[in-house]
């Protein structure tokens, strides 16, 4: 769709009103804000630095239907009389985190394909790459797969500035901010959107829109409310558009230059169970929290409970009126808690017992019974979100081998190899529209988008380099194994040329390290000036096979050296 005429358009538009609430809800436990999950869940209104979300999230309406959220925790009110001691336990954010640390903490290996450009082409465009994933670049993805995994899905948007920087970058866009268009479950067509500073207390809700269609972006400036858009206004009227005056041209339209979106789609991971039947909302992603928002409400509860038995725990102490010391009438009376001796007077009434009047109130503090209860809840989120509990610092978490590490995290990295069938695709796409901006607008030499583009991510648990050692030392005393695999094994981060050079510095070293002359080398030992110029190393084939001869019979025999 263009953009939206003025007059009472409502806004955001009300078929993303369902999914913008379950995002609201979902961004309070990645947030960790208190008052905004009591607001989400129908407790007290105290979260009221978002008039959209408020809008979208009517909790009266769903405490007329009856919702399940409204009987939540954090949507119970506190007694009256009774300051709220309600405590979070932000593990949304922790799982966001985890997410994004393990598709993210190191950065893909992104090359290019020799078979759609040329060797010289190829080899400028990939280093072309590498600026795109500098430290901004990589902090940037990362930012996205964290917001991707804790609200169900972001965008990347293109963008590029000369007089800030000479190549483009990457922008990260929320889901709620972007009203997207689908095609065969394709973006097709964007429109983005943010809230304009007011201008005064009485000027209105300003917003800004930009379509975004394949070559081209419109760009809208509004005023309205909180709920509808309001009517359109020229550029020069806000200040924070007055830019836009001199970039587009009469209908408010700006050209590319490139026949695509700017803007890349990523989802967390799909398909999406919760909103099944809501219309144009298939593409869009699944967020780790999705089912498990009761369990993350029940953990902080229990753990509300757990130190609740330590407030009421405090050791108290009740002393009788006839103990305290006092000034005078109207001077109120004090007992003395350092006072070491108390006389007790005979003949007053009660004096015998009077030894026995300090009563000491403790209660027992159920330390066991709620970690075990808060520990259980941890392990059954971490495992509903996809995650094994070793990822999050539990018990176990020194391991002996990396094949030990990788046993008890294996659920985590299925995960993470489920996430990067969805992460590669968006950065691919991303990372070829960076280059075409990069060429049209940024002048980049040598850099080919139309080359075709793989990434492959770096190992989660790196092997261990002491059982790796062992497996090619038994290996080799089986002779089951070729220099050539030696080194694959060893290093398999090395391209074909990189392998049969280390396996070529290997037979030269071998070469040098034999004595001249001596009786026990098979075959003899040869110095460096004997080998053979164009002696080149096989794939799969080691210095110590020898030819075979041919016998009479067809048959064949090792051919021994004299």
């Amino acid at each position: 769709m263009p953009l939206p005429p003025s007059g009472n358009t409502p806004w955001p538009p009300p078929q993303l009103q369902i999914p913008h609430a379950d995002m609201d809800m979902w961004r309070a436990w990645y947030a960790g804000d208190t008052g905004h999950l009591a607001q989400v869940y129908g407790g007290p209104a105290s979260y009221t630095r978002n008039g959209v979300a408020r809008a979208f999230f009517d909790v009266a309406a769903r405490r007329a239907v009856g919702g399940d959220e409204l009987r939540m925790f954090w949507g119970q009110e506190p007694s009256p009389g009774q300051q709220a001691a309600k405590l979070h336990v932000p593990i949304g954010g922790d799982i966001a985190e985890m997410s994004a640390n393990l598709l993210w903490a190191d950065v893909p290996t992104v090359t290019v394909d020799l078979d759609s450009t040329d060797k010289a082409t190829a080899a400028s465009t990939q280093a072309q790459i590498g600026r795109y994933l500098d430290d901004r670049g990589h902090a940037k993805m990362r930012e996205a797969a964290e917001l991707a995994a804790g609200l169900s899905n972001v965008y990347l948007r293109a963008v590029w500035d000369t007089t800030l920087r000479p190549r483009p970058w990457s922008d990260v866009i929320l889901a709620t901010a972007v009203v997207p268009e689908w095609r065969w479950g394709m973006l097709a067509a964007a429109t983005v959107w943010r809230e304009l500073e007011p201008l005064d207390e009485d000027s209105g809700v300003w917003r800004l829109l930009e379509y975004h269609t394949p070559g081209a972006i419109e760009y809208g400036v509004y005023k309205g409310d909180a709920s509808t858009l309001g009517m359109q206004m020229g550029f020069a009227d806000h200040h924070e558009t007055e830019f836009l005056v001199k970039r587009t041209n009469s209908q408010g339209r700006q050209a590319t230059g490139i026949d695509r979106l700017l803007i890349t789609h990523l989802p967390n991971v799909l398909p999406n169970r919760i909103w099944d039947g809501v219309a144009d909302t298939a593409p869009l992603g699944r967020s780790d929290y999705a089912g498990i928002e009761p369990l993350m409400d029940a953990l902080d509860e229990s753990w509300t409970s757990w130190m609740r038995d330590l407030r009421l725990g405090k050791a108290k102490i009740v002393v009788p009126q006839s103990m305290l010391d006092t000034d005078g009438p109207g001077t109120g009376a004090t007992f003395d808690l350092d006072k070491e001796l108390i006389v007790a007077l005979s003949g007053l009434i009660g004096a015998e017992t009077m030894k026995d009047s300090l009563t000491e109130i403790q209660f027992k503090i159920r330390v066991e019974e709620h970690e075990r209860t808060t520990k259980a809840l941890r392990r059954q989120i971490l495992a509903s979100a996809g995650y094994s509990a070793q990822s999050y610092g539990e018990e176990g978490s020194v391991a002996v081998t990396a094949t030990e590490v990788a046993a008890r995290k294996e659920e985590s990295l299925t995960t993470r190899g489920l996430k990067i069938l969805y992460q590669r695709p968006a950065l691919l796409e991303h990372l070829t529209t960076l280059m075409m901006i990069d060429v049209t607008h940024c002048g980049a030499k040598g850099v080919d988008p139309a080359a075709e583009l793989t990434a492959s991510w770096p190992q989660a648990v790196q092997p261990d380099p002491e059982a790796t050692a062992r497996s090619l030392s038994l290996l080799d005393a089986a002779g089951a194994i070729s220099t050539y695999m030696k080194v694959k094994m060893r290093s398999p981060e090395l391209d074909e040329p990189e392998v049969l050079a280390e396996v070529r510095r290997i037979r030269d070293d071998k070469v040098q390290a034999t004595p001249a002359g001596d009786p026990f080398s098979v075959g003899g030992a040869r110095g460096p000036a004997e080998e053979q110029s164009g002696d080149e190393v096989e794939p799969g084939f080691d210095e110590g096979q020898e030819a075979e001869e041919e016998l009479a019979d067809g048959s064949s025999r090792p051919e021994l050296a004299a």
